[in-house]
């Protein structure tokens, strides 16, 4: 058993509110120098840097996840996390369906970078990412576990597109096993107030959107890695997630 730190809460180029500098390969040095060995990327409503991350986080010696960030129709955040790059890429492809198009303003949100491994920009997307898609609350969780990945809602603790700032509540369905928590320090109130947050497993990430956010690592989760191998090392996280384990 060896204790892992990570986040599960990053955004890149691609994310429109997130900085240009947050690159692949910027992303995973920084996650070397704060001392974080699992990393997801998880950016809103795409997919599309998860396979230059995978190059870079690898090339410095983080266990990568593929990871989104899908908004709800309700305007709700929820990570989206799956154990295998491909699994990730072709829920994407699903995503795509459900996306409600609007022409980004890249002179009010930023630009959409999609990237390759060595940082040179391959491609934009130029819709807008970050709004809503037409995938309610009640259906997600069902839709991200058909596609064998594991999803909860992010930054409960927010009052910026958190589950309990928009609904009042944090609700019995769907039954999430996890939540997110932006601040740690604000869980014992939160666990006070919402009883239904009392049996999740609480995890706490950055929601990095520069560079600068990407905190020293004080996130943990113990793992069974014997006989190691970043691919047991993934499995046994999603076993934890899944509340298998």
């Amino acid at each position: 058993m060896s204790r892992y730190t990570y986040d599960f809460h990053i955004h890149s180029c691609l994310s429109p509110c997130a900085d240009n500098d947050m690159t692949p390969s910027n992303i995973a040095g920084m996650a070397t120098l704060a001392g974080i060995q699992i990393m997801a990327l998880t950016d809103h409503n795409t997919v599309k840097n998860c396979p230059a991350f995978f190059k870079a986080a690898k090339a410095n010696g983080i266990i990568p996840i593929a990871g989104m960030e899908l908004t709800t129709a309700e305007d709700i955040h929820v990570v989206c996390l799956f154990e295998t790059l491909d699994e990730a890429l072709v829920f994407g492809e699903e995503i795509e369906k459900h996306r409600i198009l609007i022409k980004n303003r890249t002179d009010i949100f930023g630009d959409q970078l999609i990237m390759d491994e060595e940082d040179n920009v391959i491609g934009t997307d130029e819709y807008l990412l970050s709004n809503a898609t037409d995938i309610s609350i009640d259906n997600v969780l069902k839709l991200v576990e058909s596609f064998n990945g594991v999803c909860y809602p992010a930054h409960v603790d927010r009052t910026s597109n958190g589950i309990i700032a928009t609904l009042g509540d944090f609700p019995p369905d769907p039954k999430f096993k996890c939540a997110e928590f932006h601040d740690k320090e604000k869980i014992s109130e939160n666990l006070e107030k919402y009883r239904e947050l009392r049996d999740k497993l609480l995890l706490i990430s950055s929601d990095a959107h520069y560079l600068w956010d990407i905190r020293d690592a004080d996130a943990t989760v113990d793992i069974d890695d014997e006989p190691y191998s970043s691919d047991l090392v993934r499995k046994r996280l999603f076993e934890i997630l899944r509340c298998e384990k």
